[in-house]
């Protein structure tokens, strides 16, 4: 079992104490575990409108992170992605309804729709006004009768909760919720499905696929798409909502259906604006989880056509953790580097074989960034081959500005240019190797020696030495062994790349963190990529100390 979980039987019940701890009693839970669970306010009103909605579990933080005021006054909470009972949904209606009344805000599945019609209609037995809405946004299945109920329930729960909030009367706030479910569309995309606890995984979305307009109980998409990159699983999920876009100003909510990462996250947002629909969302709420799948990787997308009215309703304050905010869609700020940081360009230059020379080095480095990431991830966070590919494609494209033709002020521009395009550790140390080669070429060095000296001097900065399980392992014998040819160089580089892997203490670098039995047999990333480097070097015209 890969979740932290004591049980199926007892997740639920659990993980809504575990909310109620940080509450600051500001909400509670009726004494009927485990079959009844419900979450209320504590501090609710019961002269105003009472906002009840839920359905099964896995899709937190709905519903019962949106308890609080401006929000839902309760939520029924069901087993992992099962309808909680009738007498569940009763209870939290007799909890929290006054003279004023209640509504039910309802995802439109079978289970939710007959327990909570029913409760409804046994609270009102008991003379209470009850109305019920049904939210019925997804457009992924366009010739389904009923559509079902996704994340732009949030849309109903955020406007209901404000005109509460406000003392409207329950006509007013149902036709408000009304109003909103006829305007609110959304559609969801998966890279992978969800894991539902004590059932094993369901793979059915190979990779290199995408699952298009799929449930948020995990539910089969209506096709499965090739997956690209985020842009063409925006673009498809475009595609979907605009049949369905009202004219005007929309407010979006940008859903993370549980393990999307927030980098991911922010990216999709990002492509949702530049898309062709973009100039029509003005506003957005998130991107954050706010109705999950349990841990499924994907994303969905919610859209309403929003006036002067419904905005003021959405922006209200709230006081539930979960409500990301509605704030406006603004254009990216750019400001200007401080002074000083922006770097002396030299004077470029040509130089048809050094050219040649660095674009090899460069298609090298490229070529293994897969290899050298899958090394990396043995033994560190998998992103050398990466980070060397990264900084070899930027040397690429700036080589019409470099001193091609100057070998000392060719070694300061390297530096230079990989200080600004190359991150992390490696992208410093590099740095430092060749300026201080620039320096040692200024004062004579020739270019084996001011190599040499770039090494020394990132050994004394990095504090790294031979034997540390650094590409210095692969790099000094490299270099101690040039003046013979690439041919030796290679060699020796080979010979250090591969001692690496018999070293099972690093003593510097990311590596220096990782277990023994994690590095043990594993060549070090970083002297696997000089290695390489020399050896590809060999397979084309003989490289000579002059040239180096």
């Amino acid at each position: 079992m890969k979740q932290f979980i004591n049980s199926k039987e007892t997740l639920v019940t659990e993980a809504i104490d575990g909310t109620l701890r940080t509450a600051g009693g500001r909400l509670a839970r009726l004494d009927g575990y485990p079959h009844i669970k419900v979450v209320v306010r504590t501090d609710w009103d019961k002269s105003k409108v009472a906002l009840v909605s839920g359905g099964g579990s896995g899709h937190e933080p709905s519903h019962a992170g949106f308890v609080g005021q401006g929000m839902l006054t309760a939520a029924v909470c069901g087993e992992v992605f099962a309808s909680p009972s009738v007498d569940a949904v009763l209870a939290g209606i007799l909890a929290v309804t006054g003279k004023a009344g209640c509504l039910l805000i309802v995802k439109n599945y079978t289970g939710d729709r007959l327990n909570f019609g029913l409760a409804a209609e046994r609270a009102r037995s008991f003379g209470l006004k009850v109305n019920m809405v049904i939210v019925d946004d997804d457009v992924a299945l366009p010739d389904l009768p009923q559509a079902r109920g996704v994340a732009g329930t949030l849309f109903v729960h955020k406007i209901a909760g404000a005109l509460a909030d406000q003392g409207a009367d329950l006509e007013t706030i149902t036709e408000a919720a009304k109003k909103t479910i006829g305007g609110a569309i959304s559609i969801g995309m998966s890279l992978d499905t969800c894991t539902v606890p004590g059932s094993p995984k369901e793979d059915r979305i190979a990779h290199g696929k995408a699952e298009l307009g799929l449930g948020i109980h995990g539910e089969a998409g209506i096709e499965q798409v090739d997956y690209s990159n985020a842009r063409a699983a925006m673009a498809m999920v475009v595609d979907r909502l605009a049949p369905n876009l009202a004219p005007g100003p929309h407010v979006a909510i940008v859903n993370n259906l549980g393990s999307t990462t927030p980098l991911e996250m922010s990216v999709l947002l990002e492509e949702l604006t530049a898309s062709r629909i973009g100039s029509q969302i003005r506003w957005v709420i998130g991107p954050a989880a706010m109705m999950t799948s349990l841990d499924m990787h994907g994303f969905s997308v919610s859209l309403l056509p929003v006036g002067k009215t419904e905005e003021a309703l959405l922006q209200a304050p709230v006081a539930p953790w979960a409500w990301p905010g509605c704030l406006a869609l603004g254009a990216v700020s750019v400001l200007p580097l401080p002074d000083g940081l922006t770097p002396i360009q030299p004077l470029p230059s040509k130089n048809p074989e050094t050219r040649k020379f660095i674009e090899r080095c460069c298609d090298i480095l490229i070529a293994a960034e897969d290899d050298l990431n899958a090394l990396d991830a043995k033994s560190g966070d998998g992103d050398t081959g990466s980070t060397l590919a990264t900084a070899a494609r930027a040397l690429v494209k700036a080589l019409d500005r470099l001193p091609l033709a100057d070998l000392t002020q060719l070694y300061r521009a390297i530096g230079l240019e990989l200080s600004q395009t190359m991150g992390g550790s490696s992208g410093v140390l590099l740095a430092i190797f060749f300026a201080a080669a620039g320096d040692a070429s200024s004062s004579g060095r020739g270019a084996i020696g001011a190599l040499k000296a770039g090494l020394d001097r990132i050994m004394q900065v990095g504090g790294a030495q031979p034997g540390d399980r650094t590409m210095i392992d692969a790099l000094l014998p490299a270099l101690n062994a040039l003046e013979n040819g690439v041919e030796a160089a290679a060699a020796e580089a080979r010979q250090g790349a591969d001692a690496t892997s018999r070293i099972t203490r690093a003593r510097a670098g990311r590596a220096s963190y990782v277990s023994e039995a994690s590095l043990s047999g594993h060549n070090d990333p970083g002297a696997e990529a000089v290695a390489r480097l020399f050896e590809q070097l060999t397979l084309s015209p003989a490289l000579t100390s002059k040239s180096a």
